[in-house]
């Protein structure tokens, strides 16, 4: 007896979320590539963005206000697709007669389908309830707007599309949260920092997810400072991933103004003497590392541990050896340098530690049938384990070996088997670094490939080697510069319909895309009225629930754990994160001095359409609380959603003909179609 509890009222999100996913994308599919190729003429900004898709398949150079990734990834669309870029794109209403233009909506039209499954899936994780991520998949199916906006050539699909894929990474990287530097915390970060990339290519507004995701992420480090569980090193591990130079490549980091490899001048050849760092080519590599903590005992030979850093540090500083005699009377100014060569043996002793790069038979810590690599001896005194066999991909022996630009292997002399990193993630006795291996099968992959970044040697002349090119970032940056001052200082066109900030969550008014007489083929792009409204309202119910949660959880009013868990979890973290979020897309528009329009707010109704989502299931599971019987509960529980569900959709049914299209008497003659429907007076259809 009693109310039901909060768990039983919904679907587990595991039980049948596969089968919703695929039933909310085939819906948006078939919802945005609907009637696709109507109208067959320009539709308002195809004018612009199907024209520098032109240029870029035609290699004409032109300016535009916004990142070029955008009209890049159009112009291959039509390239792919068979267009030839010799349409001019003169003005709207212009025909496209027998030239291709399909490729192009084709490939919008496929990303604005994309983003309901995502907005789905993110819904899904925050608030583990299936009903949310149904009710939130319905809300941008069936918007009118969306679909309009999804259908032409344009830049907002695709700015959305790596705008939702980088939140829905954001929340599944947070997930992993309890599994850090696993393989999936490191898809979803990676795949996180892909898709600001894209929001940012394609336009500067790009910046408000990057500063939602940035925001998120000094949550994160905040609470992981708070976990008393973690190690000091392990929090700023964490924290050094932001930055991460020694991520990239070599001849990457040359180019980033402040790294010590900006405008470097080093001796250009290696030599006996020399102390150096090798960096390996495997993306996310690292440097060849050593410290003075030993493996642990029952992890091969108990030596010192050598590892791959990801960062710059004085362990990763190595002293170039001959292998049958000692360096030390070569750093002596009058003795003759004597270089490295392809084919030299030799030996690599740490500089801090004064141990030799060493490998043996013994097995390496994770990965089966390598060989493990420790650090060996006493003031670089070890044995005949210490050689390798240092050799230049394609080069000849005998030949010199240089910094940066040489890719290098060290072959080990007495087991035939080559230096390498795994990738793999070494234990907490490891400290989290990776895993540096011998491995037999003679591969060329970038697992087993080097490069020499840093140089020391004293008896050396440095040259510049000249790997950055400032002319060319002087053009980056000034065309950076001028296309955000041209976008900071757009004015209407003539005639041009523009709004501002608060017009738009009221759904104000809309734009014309096609058409303007009873004669013309007319599309206007305008929210579907009942999501709106309901977007619009939930935004201030969600600010009253977020309060009273916060108070209720504050006061510790008598709730169960697993409750009072749901409500922190799902309304202040989740709710908060996508209530966040449509601050930071929606508010900067009242601070811009540039000619704003309707389409502006699309990103931010993402958002809002998600808070719906969470918001209402989260508002029906508490009423249904109070019911004694748990079938009445459901019942409630998913009558609600579901009434709120066909309310969408029958709005959908009258106002679908403003995305499909419409001929005929305006929507203030009693004989049109839409008469009736004109709810506001300053919608124009």
């Amino acid at each position: 007896d009693g109310a039901p509890p909060v768990s039983a009222l919904a679907p587990r999100p595991r039980a049948g979320w596969r089968a919703g996913l695929g039933f909310v994308t085939l819906l948006s599919f078939v919802s945005r590539f609907y009637r696709l190729p109507e109208p067959p003429h320009v539709c308002w900004d195809e004018t612009h963005f199907g024209k520098m898709g032109s240029y870029y398949i035609n290699r004409t150079f032109f300016f535009d206000v916004h990142p070029p990734l955008g009209k890049m990834l159009i112009g291959l669309a039509g390239y792919l697709s068979g267009y030839d870029g010799t349409f001019p794109f003169q003005k709207p209403g212009d025909r496209y007669e027998q030239h291709n233009y399909m490729g192009m909506r084709g490939f919008c039209a496929f990303l604005g389908s994309c983003l309901v499954p995502f907005a789905y899936l993110t819904v899904l994780e925050l608030s583990k309830s299936l009903p949310a991520a149904l009710l939130t998949a319905f809300i941008l199916i069936f918007d009118t707007g969306c679909i309009t906006l999804s259908q032409y050539i344009l830049l907002d699909p695709i700015l959305m599309f790596f705008l939702m894929g980088a939140v829905l990474s954001m929340v599944k990287c947070n997930s992993c949260a309890d599994r850090p530097f696993s393989a999936s915390w490191w898809l979803w970060l990676s795949l996180t920092g892909v898709n600001l990339a894209g929001a940012m290519g394609v336009k500067f507004v790009g910046l408000f997810v990057v500063l939602l995701v940035g925001l998120n992420t000094i949550y994160d480090l905040w609470d992981l400072l708070g976990n008393l569980s973690l190690s000091l090193v392990s929090c700023t591990m964490e924290l050094c991933i932001g930055p991460g130079d020694g991520f990239f490549s070599s001849a990457f980091q040359s180019q980033l103004i402040g790294n010590n490899l900006h405008n470097v001048s080093i001796p250009e050849h290696l030599a006996y003497g020399s102390v150096v760092t090798m960096k390996n080519l495997r993306m996310a590599g690292g440097y060849l590392h050593s410290h003075w903590h030993l493996y642990p005992e029952g992890v091969g030979a108990r030596q010192q541990q050598v590892t791959a850093y990801l960062h710059k540090d004085l362990n990763n500083l190595w002293i170039i050896k001959k292998h049958d005699s000692d360096t030390a009377d070569l750093l002596d100014s009058s003795s003759p340098v004597e270089f490295v060569r392809h084919g030299d043996v030799i030996r690599l002793e740490h500089k801090e530690t004064s141990r030799n790069l060493h490998s043996h038979q013994h097995e390496a810590p994770l990965t089966r049938k390598h060989f493990q690599v420790t650090g060996y001896g006493i003031n670089g005194t070890g044995d005949s384990n210490d050689f390798w066999r240092i050799e230049v991909v394609g080069r000849r022996a005998g030949k010199l070996i240089k910094v940066l630009r040489s890719k290098i292997r060290l072959t080990h002399v007495a087991t035939g088997c080559i230096l390498g990193s795994s990738g793999k993630t070494l234990p907490k006795w490891g400290w989290e670094q990776v895993e540096v291996t011998c491995t037999p099968y003679v591969k060329e992959t970038p697992n087993s490939l080097w490069n020499f970044e840093d140089h020391i040697n004293p008896k050396l002349p440095n040259i510049s080697l000249d790997v950055l090119k400032p002319s060319f970032l002087e053009i980056l940056l000034e065309s950076h510069m001028v296309m955000i001052r041209g976008n900071s200082g757009l004015k209407p066109k003539d005639n041009e319909v523009t709004s501002k900030p608060w017009h738009w969550p009221i759904n104000y008014q809309g734009l014309r895309f096609s058409g303007v007489n009873e004669t013309d083929y007319r599309v206007y792009l305008l929210g579907n009225p009942v999501v709106w409204w309901l977007n619009l309202f939930t935004i201030g119910l969600y600010l009253l629930i977020a309060i009273s949660t916060a108070v209720v959880l504050k006061r510790g009013v008598q709730l169960t754990s697993e409750y009072k868990g749901e409500l922190s979890r799902v309304v202040l973290c989740g709710g908060g994160q996508v209530a966040l979020g449509w601050l930071l897309h929606y508010l900067p528009f009242f601070m811009m001095g540039r000619v704003l329009y309707f389409h502006h707010y699309f990103p931010a109704m993402l958002f809002s359409s998600m808070l719906t989502g969470i918001t209402w299931d989260t508002l029906l599971k508490f009423f249904s609380q109070f019911l004694s019987a748990s079938t009445t509960a459901r019942r409630v529980y998913g009558g609600g959603i579901l009434a709120l569900i066909l309310l969408i959709m029958y709005s959908f049914y009258l106002f679908h003909p403003l995305s499909y299209g419409m001929i005929g008497p305006m929507a203030s003659d009693p004989s049109s179609p839409m008469a009736g429907l004109q709810w506001m007076d300053s919608w124009e259809f």
